[in-house]
């Protein structure tokens, strides 16, 4: 009779080590290609929206939908591209926030309002800047606040929606003529964000700064409460704030703070 051949211990817990091993190495690949499909997913939801922004404009004679989230927020608008119900109203008010906007006839489908690698039971992530007929009183912003989509200088550059993370009342707000940080931005995707613009094309912009990250990645409490009102939003010669407020305003209000030492090229 045949004895059956079988693993001694030591033979299994040697391929028990080399299979950790084995995931180990594999797990940040998998991780980063996992993150690259979500990006991808983002990037295609905030260019449906601005196709959205877009159409909404082609059927009112050119001007550009209310980027407020909250009636009364501007003086000139009473209705929301969608409606911010409050931070800890039940799911059905948020999706019934997007289902009331202006936008939704355009863009009917809820799936496209929000990030793949958004805050669980967040229904919307995306926000238009305050440039795109959002809220306007802004200190030093209200002449680069945009009505119509004539106003716009150059429609490759101008950014219309962003991934801001959460649903915040009003628009998504960023200083024109101050070398400094208001709203937060988020760190997705390889610690960076999407934007879409006024074309209808969309971009990831990978962070470079490091303050911009800890920044983006500061909880989101801390950076209302103190944070924003702190040193830490002031960071001078930041790249990335100054490209993310040329995006939002077409120029900007001020002379960077490395541009004086000729380092970056004026607005």
């Amino acid at each position: 009779m045949s004895r059956r051949n079988a693993f001694t211990l030591i033979e299994l817990l040697v391929v028990i080590a080399v299979l950790a091993v084995l995931m180990a190495i594999l797990m940040p690949a998998l991780n980063r290609v996992r993150e690259q499909g979500k990006r991808a997913v983002c990037l295609n939801n905030v260019k449906q929206m601005a196709v959205a922004w877009n159409l909404y404009a082609d059927d009112h004679d050119g001007r550009i939908v209310n980027g407020n989230t909250t009636v009364g927020s501007s003086n000139r608008d009473r209705a929301c591209w969608v409606y911010w119900p409050g931070a800890d109203s039940p799911e059905e008010n948020r999706l019934k926030g997007i289902r009331d906007g202006l936008l939704y006839p355009y863009c009917p489908n809820v799936k496209l309002y929000k990030c793949p690698t958004g805050v669980r039971g967040e229904v919307i992530t995306y926000a238009i800047p305050d440039s795109m007929n959002g809220y306007y009183h802004i200190p030093g912003a209200q002449s680069q606040i945009k009505t119509r989509r004539s106003q716009i200088r150059n429609a490759s550059t101008q950014i219309v929606f962003l991934d801001e993370g959460r649903l915040s009342p009003a628009s998504w707000t960023i200083y024109y003529d101050q070398e400094q940080w208001w709203d937060q931005v988020t760190a997705r995707h390889g610690d960076g964000t999407n934007f879409s613009f006024a074309d209808g094309h969309s971009e990831y912009w990978k962070w470079k700064d490091i303050r911009t990250l800890d920044i983006a990645k500061m909880d989101i409490d801390l950076w209302q409460s103190v944070g924003r009102h702190t040193t830490i939003a002031m960071t001078l010669g930041n790249e990335d704030l100054h490209r993310v407020q040329r995006g939002v305003f077409g120029g900007l209000g001020y002379t960077p703070t490395s541009c004086e030492a000729g380092i970056c090229p004026l607005p």
